[in-house]
C-alpha cells in the first residue's frame, strides 16, 4: 500500500511478519498477563498469535519516495549474517526481501539514501550481500545514514553487524556518521530518540504541511502505547528509553502526524491517540 505525505511516496517491503517472543519474554520486567488478558479481544489474532501466545512482529523496509530522493529505512535482515540470538535468522538464505524490493521497480543502483535507525542486525542487514566471500554494499551508489554514536557503539563492541553490515559500507567510503539530530533537507530529519540504543533516531518527512514519523525501535508493540512504561527485554538503556518514548507519545498524540512503526503488524502504521492517563495507536486502516 502506496500512502501520500504532501509530495513524498511511501511505501514499504516487508521481510517477514511472524510471532517473536511471548508478552513475558519480550518485557521481562513487568507482570503482564493480567494487561494481556484486559486487551486479548484486539490483539489477536493480528497483534497476537492464538495459537502461540506470542507477539505478532513486522520486520520490514521502508521506501521513501521524495521529489529529490529515493531514500530507504532500515534494511531488515538480509542474507548469510550472523545472529547469535535467534537460530532462525542466522544464515538466512531466503531472498524474497530483496526480490520484492526489484519487484517494486527499485533499482539498487538508483537509491540515493539508506537510512539506519539503529545497528541491532534486523535492521541493517540487506545494507550488504555477500559475493563470492566477501561482503558488498547492496546499493553502490547510495549514502548510508547512521548517527555516529551508534556507529561508534557496535563498533566498540565489534558485533556482526558491524562486521558484516556496517563497516564494508565504511570501507567503501558510502556511510555519513552524523549527529543524531541531522537534517538531510526541509522534507528529512532525524530526532534522537535514544534508549533502545546509543544511537537510536527517529526519521521525521514533512511536505505541503503534512508529517510522518519512522519511529524504529522506540516502541516495539502497540501494547507500548497503553504501558508505555514497558522496557522491552534488549533495550540498552530501559529508563531512558521509557522517558524517550513518553515523551514521543506525548509530543505526537492527537496529530495528525502519521507514525510508520518498525515492528507493529501490518499495516503498521497509524496515529497516536489520547487514552484516559496513557495513550492507544489506531492502525491506519481501523
Amino acid at each position: 500500500m502506496t500512502i501520500r505525505v504532501g509530495d513524498i511516496l511511501i511505501d514499504r517491503v516487508l521481510e517477514m511478519q511472524i510471532p517473536f517472543l511471548s508478552p513475558t519474554d519480550a518485557f521481562p520486567h513487568t507482570p503482564v498477563a493480567e494487561a494481556i488478558e484486559k486487551h486479548r479481544h484486539w490483539l489477536e489474532p493480528s497483534a497476537l498469535c492464538p495459537e502461540t501466545g506470542k507477539l505478532i512482529i513486522a520486520i520490514q523496509t521502508w521506501i521513501i519516495r521524495t521529489p529529490q530522493h529515493l531514500i530507504l529505512v532500515d534494511t531488515c535482515l538480509g542474507c548469510d549474517k550472523t545472529n547469535h540470538y535467534f537460530k532462525d535468522w542466522h544464515q538466512r538464505s531466503d531472498t524474497r526481501w530483496y526480490q520484492a524490493l526489484l519487484a517494486k521497480g527499485i533499482d539498487p543502483a538508483g537509491v540515493d539514501y539508506v537510512f539506519c535507525t539503529h545497528l541491532h542486525g534486523d535492521h541493517c542487514g540487506w545494507n550488504t550481500r555477500l559475493i563470492d566471500g566477501r561482503w558488498v554494499p547492496t546499493f553502490p551508489n547510495a549514502k548510508y545514514i547512521i548517527a555516529k554514536a551508534e556507529v561508534d557503539h557496535v563498533a566498540s563492541e565489534n558485533t556482526p553487524a558491524w562486521q558484516e553490515s556496517v563497516l564494508p559500507c565504511i570501507e567503501t567510503g558510502q556511510v555519513m556518521a552524523v549527529d543524531t539530530a541531522y537534517t538531510l533537507n526541509d522534507q528529512v530529519w532525524l530526532e534522537p530518540a535514544l534508549g533502545h540504543t546509543p544511537g537510536h533516531v527517529s526519521v521525521n518527512l514533512q511536505s505541503k504541511g503534512q508529517r510522518a514519523v519512522l519511529c524504529g525501535d522506540l516502541i516495539h508493540s502497540p501494547l507500548q502505547c497503553l504501558y508505555p512504561h514497558w522496557e522491552y527485554w534488549i533495550d540498552f538503556n530501559p529508563q531512558q528509553a521509557v522517558q524517550t518514548r513518553k515523551q514521543f507519545l506525548e509530543t505526537h498524540s492527537e496529530t495528525n502526524n502519521l507514525i510508520l512503526t518498525a515492528h507493529f503488524p501490518s499495516p503498521s502504521m497509524g496515529f497516536v491517540e489520547a487514552q484516559e492517563d496513557a495513550f492507544r495507536f489506531r492502525f491506519l486502516d481501523s
